[in-house]
């Protein structure tokens, strides 16, 4: 009988933890809230910068790389005002800095915190091919796909009794475990330390992040067709000796671009639209 009664409070905080994915309407399990996540991941971001060379924002890349991240997270909280939930990204703190290193590679934290590496700007070509790597990173964090691993490691893990959901509970529980799971999901205890933020996304968090990001960058005001062309140039990539980290776990052939060209039909609208109204956001929100 309390098995049953364990089992079923178990369930029901479950389905209460359930939600969905903007724009997909995917339904996912959130366990974990998004202050937690912010929380944690400003102090992992911290960490990295400290270690890593950091561009300096004078600089003519590292300038494009701030104005993309701008450009992209406005547009963002413009389509979550135009959807009717304009409160959706409160609490996120955006921040992007351009960091120097060989690797393929760009990722954003929960809360908005992002890297892009130098490495990966041979293969972006131009700031619309930087809009395409931005806009999908970003749709990452959007989407929660973080926490929502999280809470499947939590869950699978054991690191919360019954009826009980919060990192900060995990935590307080089981703090070895819970920041071993956090550094697993996040590539913090990776041996290069390149591999910070790096998820290992499932095909339907790709195609989330694919999706999200042809229209936020569309909205920003890049025209998504050079998406075709960006990431024809990453497969070509992973056809050689080593795979770049940008891929590792993101899957990458065919199918996804031809995904991504279904798709143009309705990024384009949002780029026609945007192609003639200024790009700017209503309100004072700043970011």
């Amino acid at each position: 009988m309390k098995r049953g009664i364990l089992y079923g409070a178990m369930l029901l905080s479950l389905v209460w933890a359930c939600t969905s994915v903007p724009l997909t309407g995917r339904r996912q399990l959130l366990l974990v809230s998004d202050s937690d996540m912010h929380s944690m991941a400003l102090t992992s971001y911290k960490q990295f910068l400290d270690t890593n060379k950091v561009v300096s924002a004078t600089t003519t890349q590292a300038a494009m790389v701030k104005r993309v991240g701008d450009r992209i997270a406005k547009a963002a909280q413009r389509y979550f005002e135009q959807t009717g939930n304009p409160n959706y990204l409160d609490g996120y703190q955006w921040q992007t800095e351009l960091v120097e290193s060989k690797e393929v590679n760009a990722w954003c934290m929960p809360g908005g915190k992002m890297v892009v590496y130098t490495g990966i700007l041979p293969v972006t070509q131009n700031e619309t091919g930087l809009a395409v790597v931005m806009g999908h990173e970003v749709s990452h964090a959007i989407a929660k796909h973080g926490a929502e691993r999280m809470s499947q490691g939590m869950v699978a893990e054991g690191l919360l009794a019954a009826g009980q959901a919060g990192l900060g509970i995990a935590m307080a529980n089981k703090p070895g475990a819970t920041q071993t799971l956090w550094n697993t999901v996040f590539g913090v205890a990776a041996p290069a330390a390149a591999q910070l933020g790096l998820l290992a996304h499932g095909r339907n968090q790709e195609s989330e992040a694919d999706h999200l990001g042809l229209i936020f960058m569309s909205m920003a005001g890049y025209d998504p067709k050079e998406a075709v062309n960006f990431w024809g140039r990453m497969a070509a990539l992973s056809k050689g000796s080593k795979t770049p980290i940008f891929l590792s776990s993101h899957p990458s052939d065919t199918q996804r671009i031809a995904d991504i060209q279904k798709l143009m039909p309705e990024a384009l609208k949002y780029y026609q639209v945007t192609s003639t109204t200024p790009t700017t956001t209503s309100g004072s929100k700043k970011y």
